[in-house]
């Protein structure tokens, strides 16, 4: 049986038996029978022809491949993502091109445009989701325990940042690329994500300067000497390597590096990482 109706009208007295055949499972069950057995009545014909015709010949239940497409999606938007911030870190917004972006992927330009229509639609993504995930590994972070005093917190969310630095070295020469004077997107960067995120830390270091625990001044200020300082390791990179021999990335590195960083800036805290 081919699957498609013929010309030849099928007798009355077989309708029966089709709708026999296709009430017990449904499998093998072509177009033409399905299509008898609903004028039979048959099961597959009162629930709307579910009796197994997604499963017909072994292939994948929809809900499974449904989620494979959506996983394939996520997957290709973690890799677009990535490829475009190293792309914007390396080269700037003006140099960077989707088509470079496609040739790092292996994936074909048409698909990176159906995710991310424009060159500026991307880079708000490539900014949106750094940020997101560096919110998301604080949550992770301070996840019970809500028992951390303000001076904690901050070190927590501090040291949690410079790992992140360092899992993504781009993240800091993509923004420090978007700190030009006049650059028409900086704008954008500060008032979407930049300051909000910052409102989360600075009502502890408010708290912590009131404790004597960090210096005194603008709080902001206070805030930018730590992102200074916590990202020293991946913005000069190179520099340190090459200037006294440090692998800024050698896990051992980083730790001892977070040691000084917790007595110089965070001495009211124990180490907690």
């Amino acid at each position: 049986m081919t699957g498609k109706p013929t010309a030849t009208k099928r007798p009355a007295h077989d309708a029966p038996r089709a709708a026999r055949r296709a009430a017990k499972g449904g499998k093998g069950v072509s177009a033409g029978s399905r299509s008898t057995a609903k004028k039979a009545g048959s099961p597959q014909a009162r629930d709307g022809g579910k009796g197994g015709a997604g499963n017909s010949g072994g292939s994948t239940p929809q809900p499974v491949r449904k989620r494979r497409e959506q996983q394939r999606a996520i997957e290709t938007k973690r890799a677009i993502l990535s490829a475009a911030l190293s792309e914007f870190a390396q080269v700037g917004f003006e140099g960077a091109s989707i088509r470079n972006i496609a040739a790092i992927t292996g994936l074909q330009h048409p698909l990176i445009t159906y995710h991310y229509r424009t060159k500026e639609i991307l880079w708000q993504a490539v900014a949106e989701d750094a940020f997101a995930q560096i919110r998301q590994l604080w949550d992770e972070r301070l996840a019970g325990h809500e028992e951390m005093s303000p001076i904690e917190r901050l070190q927590a969310e501090y040291s949690t940042f410079l790992r992140f630095t360092m899992t993504y070295p781009d993240f800091h020469h993509f923004m420090l690329r978007e700190s030009r004077p006049g650059n028409p997107r900086l704008t954008w960067l500060v008032q979407t994500i930049i300051l909000p995120t910052m409102q989360r830390v600075l009502p502890d270091i408010e708290r912590a300067q009131a404790e004597q625990l960090l210096p005194p001044g603008n709080p902001a200020l206070v805030h930018y000497m730590l992102i200074g300082m916590t990202s020293v390791l991946s913005s000069l990179k190179e520099e340190i390597k090459k200037s006294v021999g440090v692998a800024t990335d050698d896990p051992g590195i980083v730790d001892s590096y977070l040691e000084i960083v917790n007595a110089v800036a965070f001495r009211g805290a124990p180490r907690s990482d």
